[in-house]
């Protein structure tokens, strides 16, 4: 079912907006499906996903990995504020396709911090502590 695609395919940090006034408001996310057999569909509803955020408003910019064979996903975005990750999650497609994709979700994380929009792009390595971090504190018998 996976056989010829790349095991941990990744679309690099787009720079959507360099121009913003304020300091950049940063989503990271790590989403892992139930089973192998939920990947490749979830797979695709990410790429549309991101195609959607990278055309919304407020986006600086963004990145996706997807570690395929571990049926985990994650994302990493700036936007000018929490008003603008509100807006791009609660329209469609993004609102119409998360509903559905939560029945084959095994365990989804979240994080949101303020930086210097002079510092952007955010590292993956920086994002995976902080999504880390948070898992931990959620489930300390994981550590």
């Amino acid at each position: 079912m996976l056989e010829g695609l790349d095991p941990m395919p990744t679309l690099p940090w787009l720079t959507v907006n360099s121009t913003p006034t304020s300091p950049a408001q940063v989503m990271a996310s790590r989403l892992e499906v139930k089973s192998l057999r939920h990947v490749p569909g979830f797979f695709m509803a990410s790429l549309t996903l991101w195609r959607q955020a990278r055309r919304s408003p407020g986006v600086l910019g963004l990145s996706l990995k997807a570690e395929l064979l571990k049926r985990t996903f994650w994302t990493l975005s700036a936007w000018t504020g929490k008003d603008a990750i509100d807006a791009y999650a609660s329209s469609d497609p993004h609102r119409a396709t998360v509903v559905p994709k939560r029945a084959v979700m095994q365990e989804s994380t979240f994080v949101f911090w303020e930086v210097p929009a002079d510092s952007l792009p955010i590292t993956w390595a920086e994002a995976r502590r902080r999504l880390d971090e948070e898992r931990r504190s959620r489930n300390p018998a994981t550590e």
